[in-house]
């Protein structure tokens, strides 16, 4: 059973179920655009049951160890000090550590954390195969764990019962990439040649995100009955630099030929945006470009109209979202299988409403 947050905009949304099996759990508020945070409520179901039987979540004052795969990605650097803003402003002692990316750093700190005696663990793992591991650990040493931003499968979650991940479904992401493009006025197709031709510069390929995000943008184009061609498919493991090369070396081989430029964060697509407008090409005349997260550099690309568009990824709702779930778990709730992904709707960004989500 998956439980989905309703995102709370300027304008109260009505959301869709998300898939899942069972009954879906009632809606907490998320944060308002431009940063400001509504906390969610403490009577967060998390077994379907009612809001009455869940325990109170502490007020604070305990110690949280939080691991970040590394520090100078931009969307975690947004996520990892929306969560220390929430914990401090709670009261608790707040120890924040950067894994540079390598597991077995990581791996390092999660054991230090666990001999100092942290009440609580927050950890976003450098590698999403290491989900094992990780959960093998914090179970031996009793530590209510919440895990954000990669998640591992429901399998190696039910291995624990003081675990919960909190995120959002990448496959929505992808699929409002995919829609940005049926959304212009040739869906995608500038030549007219009656196919979409494009080149795809994807995330780490070990992060699930970046899988379901590269399939599902492409899935939404041929679901509506659209004839794609990949001209290209490189990874550029999130990094700016990277999509700028990527994007540069496939416009010197491809030319006119790329009519979508697909890319799995904003880092990425303002890299590739900067390849772009280096060749000579314009962004929504001749060509299209998409992100995911909704940075406010590419928020305001995207207001410029030099991104076609962007898909919010809610950073300071997730981190809300992430601390609750902590506090339910130091309050005594456990979780069953099934019942231990809590997911963050996606909204898409377009020019008509990207004011609305800066910072």
């Amino acid at each position: 059973m998956k439980k989905t947050l309703a995102l709370a905009l300027a304008v109260v949304m009505s959301l869709g179920l998300m898939a899942g099996c069972g009954p879906k759990e009632p809606a907490n508020p998320s944060p308002q655009p431009g940063g400001s945070t509504t906390p969610p409520s403490s009577a967060s179901q998390s077994k379907g049951g009612d809001a009455s039987s869940i325990p109170e979540a502490p007020a604070g004052g305990g110690t949280i160890g939080v691991c970040i795969y590394k520090f100078d990605d931009a969307f975690m650097t947004t996520y990892r000090n929306a969560l220390q803003e929430i914990l401090e402003g709670k009261g608790y002692k707040v120890t924040v550590v950067d894994g540079n990316n390598d597991q077995a750093k990581q791996n390092e700190q999660i054991n230090t954390f666990i001999t100092q005696g942290v009440d609580a663990l927050i950890i976003n793992p450098c590698m999403t195969s290491a989900a094992d591991q990780i959960i093998k650990t914090v179970k031996e040493a009793n530590v209510p764990t919440v895990l954000i931003n990669r998640e591992p499968t429901a399998d190696q979650m039910s291995a624990y019962d003081k675990l919960v991940y909190v995120g959002c479904d990448a496959a929505q992401s992808g699929t409002f990439q995919g829609e940005l493009i049926l959304e212009t006025a040739n869906k995608g197709d500038i030549n007219g040649d009656g196919k979409v031709s494009y080149i795809m510069i994807q995330g780490d390929p070990e992060n699930i995100d970046a899988k379901l995000r590269t399939e599902y943008s492409v899935k939404a184009l041929t679901d509506a009955g659209i004839q794609v061609e990949e001209l290209d498919l490189q990874r550029g493991d999130w990094d700016r630099n990277r999509g700028q090369e990527i994007a540069q070396n496939d416009l010197a081989k491809f030319g006119d030929q790329i009519e979508v430029v697909f890319c799995n964060n904003d880092d990425m697509a303002i890299g590739a945006l900067q390849a772009i407008q280096a060749a000579g090409r314009k962004v929504n005349e001749d060509i299209y470009l998409v992100g995911v997260d909704a940075l406010d550099a590419a928020l305001n690309e995207v207001m410029n109209g030099n991104m076609t568009g962007t898909v919010l990824n809610d950073a300071v709702g997730q981190a809300t979202e992430a601390v609750n779930q902590m506090e339910l778990l130091l309050s005594g709730t456990t979780y069953g299988a099934g019942e231990q992904s809590v997911y963050v709707p996606y909204v898409k960004v377009t020019p008509d409403n990207a004011k609305d989500f800066v910072g």
